[in-house]
């Protein structure tokens, strides 16, 4: 007869401390009271104060009629307001819906429905928004605003105005014990097809992905460190799974946090200046937007430390930053995973390589973080060699996965297939373990039976000298099935100069040398005025899919 295992014996007072996201709140109390939150140029306070809008924000949501198991949606910028939220919320046993304010009006209808809100938080500029769609809101009992400057004329029937609420409001609550699996947050993908998704985290899930995601991002002897003595600014939006979880990091390690509000270059680089900001993160396009913009030209950069996650970090933008002194690297996850999978972390014995064996390796997806088993599967879900050349699906198991989609549980059995969590990207891994993503299963060019990866045609293309920004599709072809099509958009130096022409013949300099094969090189190479992202800010494939379809105009 076999042995079970045994479980262990609890005396009967014994607390069995429920991994809940008021727990994080403990360390910084105790370390760093003092030490300051930032909103933009407009509000200051310390980890004291913190604490104590907290409560009063429970004692104000608790008074609005929110209790366990509600749903509080908020739509606001970046800011200290919503950082209390992360907690209040949650802490009550409500679960949090944070807004993506870069929807449409009716998906935003739809996500809001589909969760249940009953309680709406919002700044004043989304007011239009939800004044539109208020006839058609389906549980939302109350709406608070949060308001800057003058507050003008609503027609929505407001329970009152965050700052009043919480003046009013005790700064003390005693927020209860419960299950730790218990849901916390929710929130929407937006995919190329159908409704948006809705995924969701437990306070047990997102206590576990703080602690891995601090060690994994400060433990090891590696680049771009986040430690207790940084300064701390996201520029990747709190609605947009809860800004990678970076603010419950932040938070858990008392470190000094900078909310920019609404993302406006002038505004960040004041800021990154003014502040002191050493660790951010963000997408490519922002990174972009900020070294582009005029004001950045004369900003020492040589302190900041960023993460570029939700989209692949082309090779061009990453030596661009490093040669302005940003230390710079890959981080990878989707909203699926609460999202931190992997960062590209150098090794510390090649912390002193060359540049170029330097973004070789930031430029990766980069090394499983701690707790997360990764595999890289072919279509009979078998390991394939790590031998940085065969590529498969990324699939994975971590304590954080969101464990089905909200109401539709057809799609979860499709994440879940084999009890593994599918990402849908094609990727190799390396004898080093590293990850490196090759394209979405849904953008791979699938060309005369070969497969050609857009993401490596475009971190190549990224490289010429003229280019901004690049982004390469699969377009039908009635011989090949599909070739790569590229567009292109030129550094303002070079606007109106740069030909496609010119572009192909650098990347033939790529085939010569071995890099790449003759057949991955684009038939066509277009030179476009800008390129179409989605509304967290990455290249949007699937209208430059749609638009080519329809014979847009992409000049």
């Amino acid at each position: 007869m076999s042995k079970q295992v045994q479980l262990i014996d609890r005396a009967p007072e014994a607390y069995a401390y429920p991994l809940l996201i008021k727990q994080l709140l403990h360390t910084p109390l105790i370390y760093s009271p003092d030490q300051e939150i930032v909103y933009r140029d407009q509000a200051r306070l310390t980890y004291r104060d913190l604490y104590k809008r907290i409560n009063r924000l429970a004692n104000a949501l608790t008074a609005l009629g929110v209790g366990p198991g509600d749903t509080v949606a908020v739509l606001d910028w970046d800011s200290h307001r919503y950082l209390e939220c992360f907690f209040a919320v949650p802490m009550l046993g409500a679960i949090l819906h944070t807004v993506n304010v870069r929807l449409s009006p009716e998906q935003i209808l739809w996500t809001m429905n589909h969760a249940e809100d009953l309680v709406v938080l919002t700044h004043q500029d989304f007011l239009p928004i939800l004044e539109a769609i208020q006839g058609e809101l389906k549980t939302v009992k109350k709406f608070v605003v949060l308001k800057e400057g003058t507050l003008p004329a609503s027609k929505l029937p407001l329970a009152g105005e965050y700052e009043e609420l919480l003046a009013q409001a005790a700064d003390t609550f005693d927020f209860p014990d419960f299950d730790e699996n218990a849901k916390a947050t929710t929130f929407y993908t937006t995919g190329t097809t159908g409704d948006p998704k809705g995924v969701f985290f437990s306070h047990r899930q997102l206590v576990l992905h703080t602690l891995a995601s601090a060690v994994g991002i400060g433990a090891f002897d590696a680049p771009a460190r986040f430690r207790s003595g940084d300064v701390y600014m996201p520029i990747t939006p709190m609605f947009h799974v809860h800004a990678w979880g970076v603010p419950y990091v932040a938070t858990m390690l008392g470190v000094k946090q900078v909310y920019p509000g609404r993302y406006e270059p002038p505004m960040l680089l004041k800021l990154l200046i003014t502040e002191g900001v050493t660790f951010s993160h963000c997408v490519p396009t922002i990174l972009h937007m900020l070294l582009t913009a005029e004001a950045a030209k004369s900003v020492d950069l040589s302190k900041w430390k960023v993460i570029i996650g939700g989209s692949a970090l082309p090779r061009g933008l990453a030596r661009a930053a490093m040669q302005r002194g940003i230390d710079i690297y890959t981080g990878y996850g989707m909203s699926e995973t609460c999202p931190i999978l992997t960062l590209a972390m150098v090794k510390p014995d090649k912390l002193e390589a060359d540049l170029e064996y330097q973004l070789d390796i930031r430029t990766k997806t980069g090394l499983p973080i701690p707790l997360v088993d990764l595999k890289v599967v072919d279509p009979q879900f078998q390991p394939l060699p790590r031998d940085g050349r065969s590529a498969g699906e990324i699939v994975v198991r971590t304590p954080w996965l969101t464990q089905s989609y909200f109401k539709n549980p057809d799609k979860g059995a499709e994440l879940w297939k084999n009890g593994y969590l599918h990402t849908g990207d094609i990727a190799n891994m390396d004898a080093e373990g590293y990850v490196k993503i090759t394209d979405r299963l849904k953008d791979v060019i699938k060309t005369g039976g070969e497969w050609i990866s857009s993401l490596e045609l475009e971190s190549l293309i990224s490289q010429h000298q003229a280019v901004s920004e690049v982004a390469v599709v699969g377009v039908p072809d009635d011989k090949w099935g599909e070739r790569p099509l590229a567009t292109v958009v030129a550094k303002p130096d070079f606007a109106g100069q740069l030909k496609g022409d010119e572009v192909r013949q650098f990347l033939m300099g790529f085939v010569n040398d071995g890099t790449v094969s003759k057949w991955a090189i684009p038939d066509t190479i277009m030179v476009v005025d800008a390129i179409p992202k989605t509304s967290v800010g990455k290249i949007d494939k699937k209208v430059i899919r749609a638009n080519l379809a329809q014979g847009a105009n992409l000049k």
